[in-house]
């Protein structure tokens, strides 16, 4: 399956948004006015011109402090969910767009009720120009809305919001990236093809960068011009420093454009979602082990973590996940990509949430859940890898705990951590 690269490049700075709002606000002020002096002269609000000058001066005065209030509040916020979280988290709220229109749209409003107020009564006639004074009303109505959209939008940083963000972001790249295991056709990745001498090499240079997307089509198009094999050695998601190996070509004494070739990757500071399956796991996990640090001690959070984890994973078990093969119309292999395996989601999704909450009966009873659950949905070629994760967690409450009860307890599969379990513990009371 060859995926284009990212699109993001093509779309407009976050900073620009409210910067063309206020270009809109600056350009209706000094032209709105005299058109409507020029070609409706005798066309008024209806208002007295003491009025409109208070009216639009309330407006400019109070959306510039209400400007300053709420992105106080934001920034105040965001910078919690930091601490309370996972720093990695506050780069996608800060970049929603929903934060940068209000902006905008606050920003206009004060701009053009400045520029509305110089044109009231400028000729003689008591006037108040009709469009610039609805214009004035109509912002303000948009950044009322514009503000319970923000309200809204601030109700994501609570700890159920944080969670499904990011397990939405999981679900519509593995959607994306993964076709269905029982229609996806497999193509091997044969040992033969690395005994093949490299003739190419590409080398990132520069600062480190994060690979953040992979044009897979052009690479493709790249081996098949000159009929050799591209393999990609650094993954989506990687850090690159100065001289790591990018990608090899093999095959061919035939030469790939270098410059083609880079463009073929796109990077950037830090790890995306849309090529990266991983990340939305990574994210979760985060959450999940710094709601189980000492200085939180917060299990719930990590059984609410554990819950959108399972859900990826139970997406990703029906996925064909080993598409790291392309052949061309010939069957000649001319394309290998480093992808994740069901074994790498595991490893992710588990060791580190075993590892800090091996004390917490209530996490390890919810991830004999998870792989409970998962071993009996899931095909039987995904079972092994879940049963050796069983069999480690199950080692690490025989560690964690010391009193024979509390390890039963522990062993018990329950969806809510401490709910209700679905196998059911039989208590013995000692006779008398």
């Amino acid at each position: 399956m060859l995926s284009k690269g990212s699109k993001r490049h093509k779309e407009i700075p976050n900073w620009m948004i409210p910067a063309l709002y206020a270009l809109a606000a600056i350009s209706a002020g000094l032209m709105l006015p005299r058109i409507e002096a020029r070609v409706l002269p005798m066309v008024t609000l209806g208002l007295a011109p003491a009025s409109a000058l208070s009216m639009y001066s309330s407006v400019g005065s109070g959306m510039l402090a209400l400007t300053g209030i709420v992105f106080s509040l934001v920034f105040v916020m965001v910078q919690f969910s930091a601490i309370a979280y996972s720093p990695r988290l506050v780069l996608w709220i800060a970049r929603d767009r929903v934060i940068w229109h209000s902006l905008g749209v606050f920003t206009a409003t004060f701009i053009y009720s400045m520029a509305a107020i110089a044109w009231v009564d400028r000729n003689p006639g008591q006037r108040v120009p009709l469009f610039s004074g609805w214009l004035v009303i109509a912002l303000l109505l948009s950044s009322v809305g514009m503000f319970i959209a923000l309200i809204d939008r601030v109700s994501i940083l609570q700890i159920n919001g944080m969670l499904t963000f990011t397990g939405s972001h999981g679900r519509r790249v593995i959607e994306k990236m993964y076709p269905e295991l029982a229609t996806a056709t497999v193509v091997g990745q044969p040992s033969e093809i690395l005994e093949v001498p490299v003739t190419q090499v590409l080398l990132h240079m520069g600062p480190p960068r994060v690979i953040q997307t992979l044009d897979e089509s052009k690479l493709f198009s790249l081996s098949v011009e000159a009929r050799g094999v591209v393999e990609v050695v650094s993954a989506v998601g990687d850090t690159v420093v100065e001289g790591t190996e990018l990608s090899r070509f093999r095959g061919s004494a035939r030469k790939i454009d270098e410059s083609s070739w880079r463009q073929a990757f796109e990077f950037g500071s830090e790890r995306t979602f849309e090529q990266d399956p991983k990340y939305a796991i990574r994210l979760l996990v985060d959450i999940a082990i710094r709601a189980l640090s000492p200085a939180v001690n917060d299990p719930t959070t990590a059984v609410q973590a554990l819950d959108q984890i399972q859900d990826l994973l139970l997406r990703l078990g029906r996925r064909r996940l080993e598409i790291g093969a392309v052949c061309d119309q010939e069957d000649v292999l001319r394309l290998m990509i480093t992808n994740p395996t069901w074994e790498d989601f595991l490893i992710l999704a588990f060791d580190e949430i075993r590892y800090y909450g091996a004390k917490s009966i209530q996490v390890m009873r919810r991830m004999r859940a998870v792989i409970a659950e998962l071993i009996s949905s899931l095909p039987e070629e995904r079972r092994g890898s879940l049963q050796y994760h069983l069999h480690r967690l199950d080692g690490v409450i025989q560690r964690s705990f010391e009193d024979e009860e509390e390890k039963q307890e522990a062993r018990i599969e329950d969806r809510q951590g401490l709910g209700v379990p679905r196998r059911a513990k039989q208590h013995i009371l000692p006779q008398r």
